[in-house]
């Protein structure tokens, strides 16, 4: 464990949301210093370590994950090769930050385990959601009791664009935009395992794009083991800005958070009501970006995490990236087949 103040760290992959968390470690986390920024593509992290007042760039990731200079490392390469990366990044005794998911399928999600298991490495993966405004205080609240018992659920991702549909990936929905909302649901609903899911999709943003494998609409339904029913819808086209809510409603009430709004400014004129939205994540999630990275610093460092009530119950580590996606591949069955899926039992707890 690192004695000094800061925690040193390394960032792979140097591409939109790679400079987003790299800005956020060099300006915005006090406990953590940006030594060296990595990507394989000639020029990018020279781009970004420059524009940064970071030292060090590099082309060389295997070269980065062993130096014994770094106490840990941020992941923010495409997510084929998260999970590699965190097994040689844990073996070489760093602590890991994982942009989600940690492994696109749940052998590789198995190999993160055992790798962060066999190294005692500090792991966390980004489930941004946990960390933004509202949800952990609808968290407390269901811990609480005030909601009574959970019933329905409900998350939603609305993206505000698809420059290029050629560059999505198949599956995309799930593995990697509703995987978010599988995490905030499975948050909300704690203690409680998914054991029944059906997935509806279809291309309806650029409907041209969809038999080369691109799905840019989904409606997701879910079902607990403690009875609770949830839904997860996402799109990639939505003409107003970044949306991202959630909804539990319970027994005894029901809690709501997200907020599309930019201010809390309201014009009002001759055409009506009218708000700035917010438009994009990083301007959504910024502050929720930087308290996941300051709370990984913390447990890296062995610092005690916070306890303000923007704080998360429960830090998002191996588990959560297992069972949320576990949601996300029963929702590519469940397309395939055109039926529910039942989820197999799993060995792990959240």
């Amino acid at each position: 464990m690192p004695q000094h103040r800061e925690l040193t760290v390394g960032l792979i992959g140097a591409g939109r949301i790679g400079s987003n968390h790299a800005e956020l470690l060099a300006r915005a986390v006090p406990e953590t210093l940006l030594a060296v920024v990595a990507d394989p593509v000639e020029g990018a992290a020279a781009r970004l370590a420059t524009a940064l007042g970071v030292e060090r760039a590099a082309t060389d990731l295997g070269g980065v994950l062993a130096d014994p200079a770094l106490d840990a490392v941020v992941i923010t390469a495409p997510a084929r090769f998260h999970a590699g990366l965190v097994e040689q990044a844990a073996a070489a005794g760093k602590a890991v930050f994982c942009e989600k998911p940690a492994g696109m399928d749940l052998e590789e999600i198995e190999r993160v385990a055992r790798a962060v298991e066999e190294h005692g490495t500090v792991f966390r993966v980004g489930f941004n959601r946990r960390f933004a405004d509202g949800f952990p205080q609808a968290r407390r609240a269901v811990d609480e009791g005030r909601l009574g018992i959970p019933q329905l659920l409900r998350s939603t991702t609305r993206d505000p664009g698809l420059a290029d549909p050629a560059a999505v990936a198949p599956w995309t929905i799930f593995r990697e935009t509703l995987i978010h909302d599988f995490d905030a649901l499975n948050f909300l609903n704690p203690g409680a395992r998914a054991v029944e899911v059906h997935a509806v999709a279809d291309a309806l943003v650029a409907p041209e794009h969809k038999d080369a494998g691109l799905l840019d609409t989904a409606v997701v339904t879910v079902r607990y083991d403690n009875g609770a029913i949830a839904t997860a819808e996402a799109s990639f086209s939505a003409a107003y800005g970044y949306d991202t809510r959630a909804e539990v409603f319970g027994s005894g009430g029901m809690a709501t958070v997200g907020e599309l709004a930019a201010s809390s400014l309201r014009l009002y004129g001759p055409e009506g009501l009218s708000a700035d939205t917010l438009r994009c994540d990083t301007q959504s999630m910024g502050r929720a970006y930087a308290a996941e990275l300051r709370s990984f610093a913390l447990a890296a460092l062995g610092r005690p995490a916070g306890t303000g009530p923007e704080d998360p119950a429960e830090a998002p580590g191996v588990d959560a990236a297992r069972e949320a996606l576990r949601i996300a591949l029963a929702c590519i069955e469940s397309c395939r087949t055109g039926a529910p899926v039942r989820l197999p039992a799993s060995g792990a707890g959240r």
